[in-house]
């Protein structure tokens, strides 16, 4: 059973874009516009090469922003007020979901590659405030971003995770790689599954699946 894989679980650690909501929110198609507008703006780029630039930053530094703070030396708050400046109105509220991490035991944290009034943002509009111990940014992993450890390890410290007795649960397959080395057990959530000796366990509906722990 799914319930018994998660009985030694007291520290719960959940992402935040497309893993607290669904994909078909699509918040991600308006920060990667902002992230878009404001490399064309900081480096004085074209639509064209500061949509490539925003990718390739992302595949080999994990984020745009590490990518910018890499080869540009840019100031990374406002580039994270810049890119988070979007529309939460089509989030809807799920009960179920908040039902099922209250339910949780142990402590309850989220940890996002996004910044935490961000996140703090979301989860109202999601109907899930109130429910975490910690809500935690890149801010707090001294601006460098998930999948690089030592990320994890910055936030984990302060957040006193402990990963031999935790969980993980990402939409991003690379992200889960250092929490299963670090011990955590590991859930992607996403329409697609992924194959890797890192993931433990693969869900399409993160409700559905924390209802399976209770």
């Amino acid at each position: 059973m799914v319930k018994s894989a998660f009985s030694q679980v007291e520290h719960w650690v959940f992402d935040l874009d497309n893993t607290l909501y669904p994909p078909s929110a699509r918040l991600f198609d308006q920060i990667e516009a902002k992230m878009v507008a404001y490399v064309m703006e900081v480096l004085g780029i074209d639509h064209g090469a500061a949509d490539k630039l925003r990718g390739d930053y992302w595949r080999n530094h994990g984020t745009t922003l590490a990518g910018l703070m890499a080869d540009h030396d840019i100031d990374p708050e406002p580039y994270l007020v810049a890119v988070h400046d979007i529309t939460l109105d089509h989030l809807e509220v799920d009960a179920a979901l908040a039902e099922h991490i209250a339910a949780l035991p142990g402590r309850k944290i989220v940890y996002t590659n996004g910044s935490a009034p961000y996140a703090t943002r979301v989860l109202a509009a999601r109907g899930l405030s109130g429910l975490f111990d910690g809500i935690y940014g890149v801010e707090h992993a001294d601006y460098r971003p998930k999948p690089e450890r030592s990320a994890f390890e910055r936030v984990f410290a302060q957040a006193g995770v402990d990963t031999t007795r935790a969980a993980m649960f990402e939409d991003d397959p690379r992200n889960l790689a250092a929490p299963h080395a670090m011990g955590m057990r590991t859930v992607y959530v996403s329409p697609e599954p992924h194959d890797g000796d890192h993931i433990h366990h693969h869900t399409t509906d993160l409700t559905a699946f924390l209802g399976q722990l209770r």
